[in-house]
């Protein structure tokens, strides 16, 4: 097999060591799916991307390092970093085929801008065991394929020690923990040990369902939105109809070959 090209990416960040680190790997042509988790595995990173050209477009598919995922927002945007600035895309709009249908990304000079569709949720009362697991009771309580806890400051986000391991037994992707931020329009974290991890960095696609609860709540169109992990990022989002615009920075730590 020839040697693959391995980029990793921290994503929603203008520093290293920030934001989500991805792995990107540019293929000749799609790998088996077995070889693609194994690489994933390998890397032990919360997502890498795998970018291939089938029947004259351009697909991206995501792997944890234990299972696929149908969309990743910080790994399409590493990845398409990757392909303007080390892998020689020349337009200004970068548009891959995925599980989740089309996904384009906007260049826009220092800041990639991604282009998803929205996510719909419906409030529920309760949800058994989810208190006890972030070991503190939300104000209000969204269900999609993820959890979304609404909570009432930014210190109840950036102080939760959630108990991963009861986490583990709900029957969702993830949970998203959410409030209204001091210093930017909203806040949230991201806890999927169902998927494999603890907790991401920052997380792309959770805003596909944070955006349109927080325009609605704040009545804004364009809001500022930090992922307060220990790592941390920052996103810039907008809700477009029935598209979710969600833009940040990329810095590039390491690039290297896999050799199989």
């Amino acid at each position: 097999m020839a040697d693959i090209k391995l980029y990793q990416v921290d994503a929603f960040t203008g520093k290293v060591f920030g934001g989500n680190p991805a792995g990107v790997c540019p293929l000749a042509e799609e790998l088996p799916d077995e070889m693609m988790q194994k690489i994933a595995a390998e890397n032990n990173l919360s997502e890498t991307a795998f970018i291939f050209t089938r029947d004259g477009s351009l697909h991206i598919r995501w792997f944890t390092p234990e299972t696929e995922v149908n969309l990743c927002g910080h790994a399409t945007l590493a990845s398409a970093f990757v392909m303007f600035h080390h892998e020689g895309f020349t337009g200004q709009i970068l548009e891959f085929q995925s599980k989740s249908g089309r996904l384009r990304v906007k260049n826009k000079g220092d800041i990639l801008e991604l282009d998803f569709p929205v996510t719909s949720y419906e409030k529920t009362e309760s949800v058994e065991g989810l208190a006890e697991a972030l070991r503190k009771a939300p104000s209000e309580i969204y269900l999609a394929d993820d959890v979304l806890a609404v909570f009432d400051s930014e210190d109840d986000i950036v102080n939760m020690e959630p108990d991963f391991r009861a986490l583990k037994n709900l029957p969702y992707r993830g949970v998203c923990v959410t409030a209204k931020g001091n210093s930017c329009d909203f806040v949230s974290r991201f806890f999927a040990p169902n998927v494999g991890i603890d907790e991401d960095p920052v997380t792309g696609s959770a805003h596909c369902l944070l955006t349109p609860y927080w325009t609605e709540r704040l009545n804004k169109k364009l809001m500022t939105a930090r992922q307060v992990s220990k790592r941390g990022g920052m996103l810039f989002c907008t809700l477009d109809y029935d598209r979710v615009l969600i833009a940040g920075k990329c810095v590039l730590y390491m690039k290297g070959i896999i050799s199989l």
